[in-house]
């Protein structure tokens, strides 16, 4: 019999990872990799360079191409030389109509965004979801299972209404095996580390001068190294750093991995790597509850979440179809969740 066929949508690096990754245990299926795609508007949208900012384009989709080349992956962008049996995608804020039909795994990529105004208002308004980011993970319905990072994470994403029998417990890729980083090189030593967030380039809300300053407060004339978001406008940002934190290391390249077990003070808004921080006892300064975080802290099994999920993946490969599932869905109308 032909092996059956898997597509695997990609996104950021991150992302990009952790399918490979999961990709590496199911060798008896044709893998196939795509960059992250959308439907109609968003893919004209994308075309025409205009959603470069997003992992629908620009230096994302780039990357993406570029680790599908040199990993020697086989590359099937949109999903369009093959119909699938199985497609794999860590983001359900859109669901392309061409992997309805094939038996749907959504794996966390991290942490979620904050559930502030936008989200009830995509929520209960029925706007995209990808108007709220990653704070809306998980409720497009349109999947089959959801493999998530921690126990804790199951009970979140309960809260928000995705139900609790498609959720698996696995731990995820990429940050399942923290301890690894523990004895990292990195040319300096006993500073304050600052992640920046690309949240106005993705036309989010932030008060950046309010941010560098509290960071200079928690730094309390420690040394500081800032380490730039990938997506971030470079210029914009160290023009600011220099202005309010003067005589502050910047790296706008580089691995943060390798720099947080170096540092004394890891100060983050929004990013996952607060979990690598607090996984090494670091002291962890976060836009969310430090508290929570150590909560929703992904399970740590030495780095098995990839297996894992691909065996759970390869028995529900192999058994019976999938149910079919509405073509247009945002949230159930008469769905009542917690907020």
């Amino acid at each position: 019999m032909p092996k059956k066929k898997i597509l695997f949508i990609c996104g950021s690096l991150n992302q990009t990872t952790m399918m490979h990754k999961i990709s590496l245990y199911m060798q008896e299926a044709d893998c196939y990799f795509s960059p992250y795609y959308g439907d109609r508007a968003l893919d004209f949208l994308a075309r025409h360079g205009i959603l470069n900012f997003s992992i629908l384009g620009g230096h994302f989709k780039r990357n993406t191409l570029k680790y599908i080349e040199e990993n020697n992956l086989k590359l099937d962008y949109k999903g369009l030389l093959n119909k699938y049996d199985m497609a794999f995608t860590c983001s359900d804020l859109m669901v392309p109509h061409n992997i309805r039909d094939s038996k749907l795994i959504l794996v966390q990529e991290g942490m979620t965004d904050p559930e502030v105004l936008i989200y009830y208002l995509v929520k209960y308004l029925k706007l995209p979801r990808w108007l709220a980011s990653t704070s809306t993970t998980g409720l497009s319905d349109l999947y089959d299972k959801f493999f998530v990072a921690s126990e804790e994470y199951k009970k979140l994403f309960m809260k928000k209404g995705v139900k609790e029998e498609k959720i698996v417990v696995t731990g995820i890729p990429n940050f399942d095996d923290l301890a690894r980083y523990a004895n990292s090189e990195f040319e300096h030593k006993n500073f304050v580390l600052v992640a920046t967030s690309d949240s106005r380039e993705t036309f989010k809300v932030e008060n950046r001068a309010k941010f560098l300053r509290h960071c200079v407060k928690i730094a309390n004339g420690r040394p500081m190294i800032f380490k730039l978001h990938p997506n971030e406008l470079v210029k914009r940002a160290t023009r600011e750093i220099n202005k309010y934190a003067p005589g502050s290391l910047i790296y706008s390249t580089g691995n943060i991995n390798y720099m947080i077990p170096n540092c004394d003070v890891l100060i983050t808004q929004y990013s996952t790597v607060s979990y690598i921080g607090l996984a090494l006892n670091k002291e962890v300064h976060s836009y969310f509850d430090v508290k929570q975080l150590k909560k929703l802290m992904p399970i740590q099994n030495g780095g098995k979440s990839a297996e894992i999920i691909a065996k759970k993946c390869l028995e529900y490969l192999n058994g019976p179809g999938k149910e079919i599932k509405p073509k247009f869905h945002l949230f159930k109308k008469n769905e009542k969740t917690k907020a």
